[in-house]
């Protein structure tokens, strides 16, 4: 059975004019007293109807998903995330509806939009894909209809999104510069594959890389970004071609998928001494050729905390009219080798 208002205020020591306050966002209440009140209310289960509610008829709240490049090995933890968040707001008489493109397609994620406004949903988590339009597009959501909007994985700038679930990728490109620079002690030509110049995840580690060789390693000696659309065959073509014109390459940062290219590539070559690998992503095939000697050092970016947190903040914000505490909730930088994945 569902817990009380008066129940909640017993376990928090408070009257129930607080706690009916607190869970309707209404008035001045301490956030340390109103954050005890949100952890009992979940812990009781309890259900607010309130007037509007479609939760008082019996009406599932609905939350959007859309997600790109849901086909790639990195997507299936924030798959995983997802279905499990899922599982969790389902006791608040909450369902996901989910759109997952395989491409990073400006048209393809404005019909999914349309879409999903269409379904009703109150929230919506989107991995957008920088444009303007869909910059538009996700302003008209929240301004004209009150849906909430949390991005993840990938963010765009100039909307009203209510915060931003992912890996801060410009620091993390910062940590693969210096991490390159302890391998190569600062010296070297270093090759820079990218994916689709449109996803502003790939950009951003890309420019931070490049940020920290010219300030802390001007020794290093950048030869260009090679850009790629993440594919494994596109991967191993530009290291076979890059290195059949300079063999002492010294490095190479992969800020996309298709990463197992790179060691398709050193295989073809059947090199004596390899350049240095850095790349994303913890996924079987990274690990593997982390174990087995291909790669120097993997950065996991915590996709299934992206896939869940997401989820669970546009919970909190619909559920309790929560707002989130912060506009940002990087996930951690773990920086894995074969010796401690």
């Amino acid at each position: 059975m569902a817990g009380t208002i008066r129940q909640i205020a017993e376990l928090a020591g408070v009257s129930r004019g607080t706690v009916d306050r607190a869970l309707n966002n209404r008035g001045r209440i301490n956030p340390d007293v109103a954050a005890r009140i949100f952890k009992i209310a979940e812990e009781l289960g309890y259900q607010p109807k309130q007037k509007g509610d479609p939760r008082a008829a019996g009406a599932e709240i609905k939350i959007g998903v859309i997600t790109q490049l849901s086909d790639s090995p990195f997507m299936v933890q924030v798959h995983r995330g997802i279905a499990d968040a899922e599982k969790e707001i389902k006791e608040r008489r909450m369902s996901l509806l989910v759109e997952n493109s395989p491409s990073v397609s400006e048209a393809d994620q404005l019909k999914a939009i349309d879409k999903l406004e269409q379904e009703g949903i109150r929230g919506l988590a989107i991995m957008p894909v920088e444009c303007d339009s869909v910059r538009v597009r996700l302003n008209r959501l929240s301004e004209e209809t009150g849906i909430s909007v949390v991005t993840f994985n990938t963010d765009i700038v100039g909307t009203n999104r209510k915060c931003f679930v992912g890996l801060d990728n410009l620091r993390s490109g910062h940590a693969a510069a210096g991490l390159m620079a302890m391998l190569t002690r600062g010296e070297g030509k270093i090759l820079i594959i990218t994916g689709f110049f449109t996803n502003s995840v790939n950009s951003s580690r890309v420019e931070g890389f490049i940020d920290e060789v010219k300030k802390t390693h001007p020794e290093m000696e950048l030869l260009g970004v090679q850009s790629s659309s993440g594919d494994e065959k596109e991967v191993e073509q530009i290291v076979l071609n890059t290195m059949s014109m300079i063999p002492d390459l010294a490095g190479i940062f992969v800020a996309c998928g298709g990463q197992i290219g790179v060691c398709r590539a050193f295989e073809q070559l059947n090199l004596q001494i390899r350049p240095y690998v850095i790349v994303y992503d913890l996924v079987p095939e990274n690990i593997r050729a982390l174990k087995e000697g291909w790669f120097d050092f993997l950065i996991d970016q915590e996709g299934y905390m992206q896939g869940y947190r997401a989820i669970r903040l546009l919970s909190d914000n619909i559920a309790w009219g929560r707002e989130p505490k912060e506009k940002t909730f990087f996930t951690e930088i773990n920086i894995k080798t074969k010796y401690n994945i």
